[in-house]
């Protein structure tokens, strides 16, 4: 048997933040170089986040990247983002959006009936489903007891379910079956698809994005109504 080329598994590292208050990059480049000379080898090639949380505006992320990687660091990601215009512009320098800081407690997700946990041809997968996993309900459901994530891919023959937030991709009725659906808490995914017929997230936001949501065919269409 070939051993697997790849394994993705979920990790922690420890990231340095570098707190910015000026959008002026030379300004937060000859700063962050003073830091620098005090421990050259702490901070060689050490991964580095960017927290814009107390800007007053979006700065110029390409710029800020490129003065971040003269001096030898990497730059990552960016958090400290409130709005749709930053993460996008965060996006298209090649940083990640990152979330930090308090979060408040969730409400607690609904639970699925045990008639549905236990119907037979039934796949049920405890626990989020993480970026570059792809997770398959062959000749039966699926059912999520958590969020998709991006870059996740969740497939069933016949029907979805993700108790969570549905923001990778779900194929559902992937063998043909037009009677399948996809029921999420939070509606949020990047393509959801059922018996071959598909939709994109840009063609999804609308009133029922980050919504509990049921998915169904109607003749080629896909339906979305809330749940």
């Amino acid at each position: 048997m070939a051993e697997r080329g790849i394994e993705l598994k979920g990790s922690s590292f420890t990231l340095s933040v570098l707190h910015i208050t000026s959008a002026d990059i030379e300004q937060v480049k000859q700063q962050l170089l003073e830091k620098i000379a005090q421990a050259p080898e702490f901070f060689r090639a050490a991964p580095l986040v960017i927290n814009i949380e107390k800007l007053p505006e979006i700065p110029d992320f390409s710029a800020l990247a490129s003065a971040v990687r003269e001096l030898e660091l990497v730059p990552v990601g960016v958090s400290g983002i409130l709005d749709d215009s930053g993460r996008a512009a965060a996006r298209a320098a090649g940083l990640a959006v990152m979330t930090t800081g308090k979060v408040s407690a969730p409400a607690p997700e609904p639970s699925p009936s045990p008639a549905l946990l236990n119907q037979p041809g039934t796949r049920v997968h405890r626990g989020p489903v993480r970026s570059g996993q792809q997770i398959y309900a062959q000749n039966g459901s699926l059912v999520v007891l958590g969020a998709v994530s991006n870059g996740a891919e969740v497939i069933a023959d016949d029907s979805i379910h993700v108790y969570g937030a549905l923001r990778g991709r779900a194929v559902a009725g992937a063998k043909g079956n037009d009677n399948a659906r996809i029921y999420c808490q939070q509606l949020m995914p990047e393509l959801v698809s059922i018996a071959g017929h598909y939709q994109l997230s840009d063609g999804l936001q609308g009133e029922q994005w980050e919504q509990p949501v049921s998915i169904s065919l109607a003749g080629e269409q896909l339906k979305l109504d809330r749940i």
